[in-house]
C-alpha cells in the first residue's frame, strides 16, 4: 500500500506542476497577444497618418499593388 500512495504522491504532484507550467505559458501567451495587439493599433494609426498626410501616393501604391496582385492571380 506504501509504494501505490508514494505512486498517488508522485501523480499529484507532476499534475500540479504541469498545471502551474501550463498557466504561466497561457499568461505568457497572454502578454505576447497584447503586445501584438498594441503593435497592431501603432501600425493602424501610422497607416492611417501617412495615407491622410499622402493621399495621391497612398493611391499609387494601393492601384499598383492590387495591378500586381491581378497578374499574379490571373496566371493561374
Amino acid at each position: 500500500m506504501d509504494t501505490l500512495e508514494k505512486a498517488s504522491d508522485y501523480a499529484h504532484e507532476a499534475a500540479d506542476k504541469i498545471a502551474d507550467a501550463t498557466s504561466q505559458a497561457a499568461e505568457a501567451l497572454g502578454e505576447k497577444g497584447e503586445q501584438f495587439r498594441k503593435a497592431e493599433q501603432k501600425l493602424i494609426k501610422h497607416c492611417c497618418s501617412y495615407t491622410r498626410d499622402h493621399p495621391v501616393l497612398s493611391l499609387s501604391i494601393a492601384v499598383a499593388a492590387g495591378f500586381i496582385l491581378s497578374r499574379l492571380l490571373s496566371e493561374r
